[in-house]
């Protein structure tokens, strides 16, 4: 590894902004976001996720590579690691191989304390929401009506639903509640979409930690919470950069859960990158019927980021996953398998294409993959309207074996930003958005909404 001092000068990151933790990783202060980005922005998402494997991060870590060989100053924006998945099933978050993010270690355990900062924030609101039940300090306000969890890093099977407060009066007050991961916090959530201290301060104030009695939301701002947490975050909020094993600059920024949150790296990460690089690579998290259509209403629409190329991962392991295929047979050669799985592929690359964004698909190649299978899938990907499909070898080669892929990106984007498309207005009904989203991005017929779905949008309309 070089040192970060290094990978940031490199970038054009100077010295002064640089808040150094240890000589592998630092925080950047926000005075270094440049107000005009240069770069192009390009989000990278996948086919939807199978327990075979399509590899976003390794494949975006394998890309940024490939465009530093090929001589461009580029930059990757990634979400950080969870404890919970780190330590289970899924593992780290930094890639494999030859396309990973270093210190690997230190990425996926710890790192600077961001994930520890925000379950702070989190359960000092918790507690102080407690508080305020018990206290009677805000009128109609009672322990009934609480609505605000606490978080742990770890998922732990036994907190996810418990009872508190059985210690008598003289403690909590005692209420049904349960423990979420921290990445599933709203505070986490609002930290990746935040754009400084004080539009943090303004999202944190609006957090709903309940209802009164007369189903007025109590918030964060009404329990006094708001400068507490602010002190546990004024650290968090600045982006925090490493390396790739090949030395180009990741930011690695906020870890907010796709299935829950809007599972996209922060705000702030992608704004500072675009202000010192050619191209920025970021990832959204899921599969693109989630995570690239939750980047897209989310994070882009509303911050100035829209991208002007998509790169949607994929696998011939996933796809014949998709097929029918058990886990254990999926290195056994099945064209019909490829062939009967590729219509998942098929509908993501029409529905990214719907919002006018170029797609380029990276087929991440396993070694039990035949040629005739990827033959396939590439037709079967540019037949649905992908301006290329293009094999990915970046676990094995790094950087070496994305340069078709790089040019293939290069190519996508030369015409420049298009006009955006999305799948609804910001003015229609949240009933018309959510019938929207089913119908363009889930190929639904249409939605009913149940008795609870409708008290739900009435209450969040009011």
């Amino acid at each position: 590894m070089k040192p970060i001092s290094e990978i940031a000068a490199e970038l054009g990151i100077d010295n002064s902004y640089l808040i150094p933790y240890g000589n592998y990783k630092a925080k950047i202060d926000l005075s270094a976001i440049r107000a005009e980005a240069k770069g192009k922005l390009v989000v990278i998402t996948g086919i939807t996720p199978t327990r075979a494997g399509e590899g976003k991060t390794t494949t975006t870590v394998g890309l940024t590579q490939g465009l530093g060989k090929l001589g461009h100053k580029v930059a990757a924006t990634l979400r950080e690691p969870s404890l919970g998945p780190v330590f289970g099933i899924k593992g780290g978050g930094t890639g494999g191989d030859k396309s990973k993010i270093v210190p690997e270690d230190e990425v996926n355990i710890h790192f600077t304390g961001d994930a520890h900062a925000v379950g702070s924030a989190h359960n000092l609101l918790a507690a102080m929401t407690d508080n305020a039940a018990q206290r009677g300090q805000i009128a109609g306000f009672s322990p009934a009506k609480m609505t605000w969890r606490r978080v742990t890093d770890v998922e732990d099977r036994a907190l996810r639903t418990i009872v508190t407060g059985i210690g008598g009066s003289a403690n909590a007050p005692m209420r049904e509640s349960g423990f979420d991961i921290v990445t599933a916090s709203e505070v986490m959530a609002i930290l990746a979409l935040s754009t400084g201290l004080d539009n943090l301060r303004n999202r944190l104030s609006n957090i709903v930690v309940g209802f009164t009695d007369e189903g007025r939301p109590v918030t964060a701002d009404d329990v006094g919470a708001v400068g507490s947490m602010m002190s546990l975050l004024r650290h968090a909020i600045l982006p925090n950069i490493v390396q790739t094993t090949e030395g180009q600059p990741v930011f690695v920024h906020t870890g907010p859960f796709g299935n829950i949150a809007h599972g996209c790296s922060s705000v702030l990460g992608d704004k500072l990158a675009l202000g010192y690089a050619d191209y920025v690579l970021t990832e959204a998290g899921f599969g693109a019927d989630l995570g690239f259509e939750k980047f897209m209403h989310i994070k882009a629409r509303l911050n100035e980021l829209e991208p002007q190329a998509a790169v949607l991962v994929a696998s011939v392991r996933a796809i014949k996953s998709h097929g029918g295929i058990k886990r254990r047979e999926l290195e056994i050669p099945d064209d019909d398998a490829v062939n009967r799985g590729s219509p998942v592929l098929e509908h993501l690359v029409k529905m990214i294409s719907s919002f006018g964004i170029p797609v380029v698909v990276a087929i991440n190649k396993f070694a039990s993959d035949t040629q005739s299978e990827i033959s396939i899938v590439k037709r079967r990907a540019e037949d649905a309207g992908a301006n290329a499909a293009v094999e990915s070898r970046s676990f094995s080669e790094g950087g070496s074996g994305c340069i078709e892929l790089a040019e293939a990106l290069i190519s996508a984007t030369q015409d420049g930003p298009k006009q955006i498309s999305y799948a609804y207005s910001l003015e229609q009904s949240i009933e018309e958005k959510i019938t929207a989203l089913a119908q363009k991005v889930y190929n639904a017929s249409g939605v009913t909404l149940g008795n609870a779905a409708q008290k739900n949008i009435r209450t969040f309309e009011a």
